[in-house]
């Protein structure tokens, strides 16, 4: 019998300028589809397990950071704009205030007094408020960066007691300052807050004080750092007098050599988002971290990243590879202990604004509209939703060139959630032949996808909507049209429907067989019983 071919269903969330969304697919698909995929990549076994491995996925490692100006953006109160129902679309993510504007262009004041030293914006007692309207309809737990540029202990004090008491229990974390071992560096917006004597240990004076002036007013209040990537830093933070010292915060971006062309490299290519070596790459670096973390007693908090910290007019983070990589490094980032995680994101427009942020205004520049855009590695997070609350499990991937395979159980053992990247170019390959070995008793409950005709394509990630599979799809590998009782619809490992003959689907040995696009993340919750 013909494989049913799967059509496409996806919609995209993008015209072709990126600029401006387009209408749902219609009618709406009741079942998983994917487009047609002609898979000629190499074949793939994946085999799930319910064996935990003792590291978990929570809300927080699903999460953005804003700059700290966007604080006083009237679009933060969700009567405002649509930005609360694009975050909850992320679940309850974690949210983060500070980037390079906190030293350099906020001024706080709850007196009402003007910037001292010709910061952009000021920040108010008001601004917090409306953030705290943000955080009681999205859930989310907060951490708020307070401005160490100019030193004022008894100002950022202020600050942080107003952000106790207005935040509540959803503020976890204040961090004084941002990267503070580049407070010398001139090309940086702003330029330098410190003179060349700038160390270590001047930092770590200037951290106690300002710690000792918010514990005089709010003694419980928690202290988070010291928001770098240089390992020494946060040695010096850890070894410092700080009390009430709650985590460790790293900041770490992928793609960082911005002159580099170099494919496999750390230049700001998309190709390199996607290669071993990004996951090599990532698990040294957030290592140090979590190396001292751990020594420490505290957690890792990754405060600040993102695909590429590369300025300007790089597009990188435009492309699908972007989502490919939001979904497999926040998973990845996860598994190594990361507890708690940030994407940098800006309040900007889509045109001309941070190429890499998550989210982005589609009004001409200059202008302002209350309804934010996402871009496509938003897309690739939100896919990892279902994946909350669980537990990681030994999940492992043979063949498939560049697959990566994550799964975790949540209820009590009877839900499975396995994401596939499938970072094969889908320009080249078409997809790939993928045979999924399930745990006795668990059936496919539902699918969903984000994917692209490439790997590179630009702003033209697609979406197919979490479905039932159907009773047949395609398998190209090994084995296809071996069971005449294969079915890709809800019967349990060992009892699926015999009215049902294809190439694919789950058969009589409990295996999921289908072809899966290349470019994609494909989401996969298997129910028991």
């Amino acid at each position: 019998m013909l494989a049913l071919a799967l059509v496409l269903s996806g919609c995209s969330l993008f015209d072709p300028d990126g600029s401006s969304p387009t209408s749902d697919p219609s009618p709406t698909p009741t079942e998983f589809e994917q487009s047609n995929v002609d898979a000629s990549g190499d074949a793939a076994d994946v085999t799930v397990t319910t064996d935990k491995t003792g590291r978990g996925f929570a809300d927080d490692n699903i999460g953005v950071s804003f700059e700290a100006t966007d604080l006083a953006d009237p679009r933060l109160d969700p009567a405002n704009s649509n930005l609360d129902e694009q975050l909850k679309a992320l679940g309850s993510p974690a949210l983060r205030f500070a980037g390079n504007a906190l030293d350099r262009r906020t001024f706080w004041t709850s007196k009402g007094e003007k910037p001292k030293h010709g910061e952009q914006t000021t920040i108010t007692p008001d601004d917090l408020k409306r953030l705290k309207k943000l955080v009681d309809v999205t859930g989310s737990t907060v951490t708020l960066g307070v401005p160490l540029g100019t030193y004022d202990p008894q100002r950022g004090a202020d600050m942080a007691a107003h952000a106790i008491d207005i935040l509540g229990d959803s503020l976890i974390g204040l961090g004084i300052g941002n990267e503070p071992n580049g407070y010398t560096v001139d090309d940086v917006p702003g330029g330098a807050v410190r003179g060349d004597g700038w160390n270590e240990d001047k930092y770590v004076k200037q951290l106690e004080a300002y710690a000792k002036a918010i514990h005089a007013k709010r003694p419980e209040a928690p202290i988070i750092g010291p928001d770098v990537y240089d390992g020494a830093w946060m040695t010096a933070f850890l070894d410092s007098g700080v009390k009430k010292k709650t985590a460790l915060s790293q900041h770490w971006y992928q793609l960082y050599e911005c002159d580099s062309t170099s494919v496999p490299g750390r230049g700001p290519q998309a190709a390199n988002l996607i290669v071993p070596l990004a996951k090599e790459a990532a698990k040294k670096n957030l290592g140090i971290g979590k190396s001292k973390a751990d020594a420490a007693g505290l957690p890792l908090w990754l405060e600040e990243t993102g695909p590429t910290s590369c300025p300007g007019t790089n597009d990188t983070s435009l492309t699908n590879a972007s989502a490919l990589w939001a979904a497999d490094y926040t998973l990845y980032a996860a598994t190594l202990g990361v507890e708690r995680m940030a994407m940098h994101s800006m309040l900007g427009a889509c045109k001309g604004g941070a190429p890499m942020s998550l989210i982005c205004d589609p009004a001409d520049r200059g202008d302002r509209s209350d309804e934010f855009q996402v871009r496509p590695n938003m897309l690739g997070l939100r896919l990892l939703v279902p994946s909350v609350g669980g537990e990681f499990t030994k999940t492992s991937v043979a063949g498939g060139e560049n697959m990566s395979v994550y799964t975790v159980v949540k209820n009590d053992g009877r839900t499975l959630v396995t994401t596939v990247i499938n970072a094969n170019d889908a320009a080249k390959v078409g997809g790939n032949p993928v045979t999924v070995s399930m745990p006795s008793g668990f059936s496919v409950s539902s699918a969903s996808q984000v994917y692209g005709e490439s790997n590179d394509v630009k702003s033209a990630t697609q979406v197919v909507p979490a479905n039932p599979l159907p009773d047949s799809v395609p398998f190209s590998g090994d084995g296809a049209g071996g069971s005449s009782s294969a079915s890709a619809g809800a019967s349990p490992s060992g009892g699926a429907s015999s009215s049902a003959a294809s190439n694919g689907g789950v058969g009589d040995d409990g295996k999921l067989r289908i072809d899966l696009a290349g470019s994609s993340v494909t989401v996969f919750v298997m129910r028991k019983g």
